[in-house]
């Protein structure tokens, strides 16, 4: 089974890190930014699984995201 979840992708003078807001605590970070992608696939698999090997409810996608303009002065 498939689910999506909202992944948000940060980037720093380095190298990227990766949060799933649904998933709290499932990060990933990684030199760039197709490593983090790959990375945070894995980790969203293997928490979700974690969470039910524990016998958890695992969180349903609810975060979404929306690029918004301001007047900024």
């Amino acid at each position: 089974m498939s689910t999506e979840y909202l992944v948000i992708f940060e980037r720093d003078e380095k190298s990227y890190g990766a949060y799933v807001p649904d998933l709290p605590g499932c990060v990933a970070a990684g030199r760039t930014l197709a490593v983090v992608k790959k990375l945070i696939r894995e980790a969203i698999s293997q928490h979700i699984q974690g969470m039910e090997e524990d016998g958890l409810t695992v969180p349903k996608p609810t975060s979404r995201a929306e690029l918004v303009s301001a007047k900024v002065a």
